[in-house]
């Protein structure tokens, strides 16, 4: 019985490592000349069902603080701020909106979106939120996920 348990935490392990191995740390991620980010951050296929949790998540994505989306029209305070994001799936490459969702600044000049996968601070970032990112690697490709179900 010990062999089968040592065996099961080797696999565990190895497979957990193979995981974090493959994630793309917020200062190695790659942009395209028009910030496009093509390879994903973790070699972990996107969930977007809780994408759609983390999108509509006030605390975490918060997207809808600024973003309209009809398919959570029973969410409230959608914002205006940003652009209608219905059909997003079907504008946008999957690499593009990567890219977006991680740092929106290499596309959009001027935006104030924020950069949910890096690790440099902006001008008014609180001390205790320097050097971390707002999501995770997952968390950015579960978002993605959702978002490319948005084809409508």
């Amino acid at each position: 019985m010990k062999h089968i348990t040592l065996l099961a935490a080797c696999f565990i392990t190895a497979l957990a490592t193979t995981t974090y191995a493959q994630e793309i740390s917020p200062l190695e991620v790659v942009f395209t000349e028009y910030g496009a980010v093509e390879v994903s951050l973790t070699g972990v296929a996107g969930n977007a069902e809780n994408g759609a949790l983390l999108f509509k998540n006030r605390k975490l994505g918060n997207c809808l603080a600024c973003h309209i989306n009809s398919d959570m029209l029973d969410q409230g305070f959608h914002g205006e701020v940003g652009p209608p994001l219905d059909g997003v799936g079907a504008n946008w490459s999957e690499a593009e909106l990567r890219g977006i969702l991680t740092n929106s600044k290499n596309t959009f000049d001027g935006t104030i979106m924020p950069a949910f996968y890096v690790e440099v601070a902006g001008a008014r970032t609180l001390d205790k939120f320097v050097g971390k990112s707002i999501l995770a690697a997952q968390d950015v490709e579960d978002i993605l996920a959702y978002l490319l179900t948005l084809t409508e």
